[in-house]
């Protein structure tokens, strides 16, 4: 892998000599002879590292880094001559790596940059181990949905930017009916089928603004932003058609369906999220007394269904 390097120096022969070695070491490079040019080339050049002088004419090296570490997700080395005007805090504070005194041996240069480059895999492979490990601390291992834990945390933001924003919010609980039996019949490994294969048909019947969580053992939630009960509603039904054409075979030569009920509901205001999940509980409770396989919804008054 070639990496990219920007030279940014006013000094045109210090420039050129650099720039030409750079290249003799396998770097892509290109070259600025001043700040303003340097913010210009980053545009369409995507630098693994800026090397600039600090005293250019205009912007000086530390503005610059300053400016390119708000925008430009790269790394900044300074060179500069005057080893008394300039410190090495002054530097890192600005949002430098790295800071070296003119005149260097391009062997030292080098090994800076080397070091810089490979500070700067580590800190990408960390953060993406980071978000990994995010990802896996709401993550239901089974489902692939988000899990319980997630969906209380983010109920809360969901209430929280509608009552700053006045916009709907609504929310679905669905249980998969008689499935004890059916865990109880065929062992708890085919009902592992079922929900992981239930996970992927919410997934499939949602909108991108949508998000669905594993609730508990066999119960699932799905909130939906900027959605009023009667798209909700929609939203339901989708899934437990969906599911309800699903055909499942514990052991050969058997074929089983599944059939879910489902609550729904739509936040009314100055409902906190525990009444929100209660209502949309009682829905779905009332699904299961009239009949299973079915949605019910309970809109601000409990009579009204």
């Amino acid at each position: 892998m070639a990496y990219s390097i920007l030279i940014v120096d006013d000094d045109k022969a210090i420039k050129d000599y650099v720039e030409a070695h750079l290249k003799c070491f396998s770097y892509k490079v290109k070259s600025a002879e001043n700040a303003y040019e340097a913010l210009k080339i980053l545009k369409s050049f995507k630098a693994d590292i800026i090397l600039t002088d600090i005293t250019m004419q205009g912007m000086d090296g530390l503005e610059l880094t300053r400016k390119i570490k708000k925008t430009f997700d790269t790394d900044v080395m300074v060179m500069t001559g005057y080893s008394a005007d300039y410190s090495y805090e002054k530097a890192i504070q600005a949002g430098a790596s790295d800071f070296i005194f003119k005149p260097f041996r391009l062997a030292e240069l080098d090994l800076r940059i080397k070091r810089v480059l490979r500070e700067a895999e580590f800190k990408k492979e960390r953060s993406k181990l980071l978000k990994e490990l995010e990802k896996l601390a709401i993550t239901d291992a089974l489902t692939e949905l988000y899990n319980s834990r997630h969906f209380f945390s983010q109920i809360k933001t969901e209430i929280n930017r509608h009552n700053r924003y006045l916009r709907p919010l609504s929310l679905l609980i669905l249980d998969i009916d008689f499935f004890k039996i059916y865990n109880d019949t065929w062992g708890h490994l085919e009902g592992d089928k079922v929900l992981m294969r239930i996970g992927k048909v919410i997934n499939s019947c949602m909108r991108s603004m949508d998000t669905a969580y594993r609730y508990g053992g066999e119960e699932f939630a799905i909130l939906l932003p900027e959605t009023g009960l009667q798209k909700a509603c929609m939203v339901g039904a989708r899934i437990k058609d969906n599911i309800c054409s699903q055909i499942f075979e514990p052991e050969p030569m058997t074929k089983r369906s599944i059939t879910v009920s489902i609550g729904a509901t739509e936040l009314v205001k100055g409902e906190d999220f525990k009444s929100f999940i209660s209502r949309t509980d009682k829905a779905l409770y009332k699904s299961k007394e009239t009949g299973r396989n079915k949605l019910t919804y309970i809109v601000s008054n409990p009579n009204n269904t």
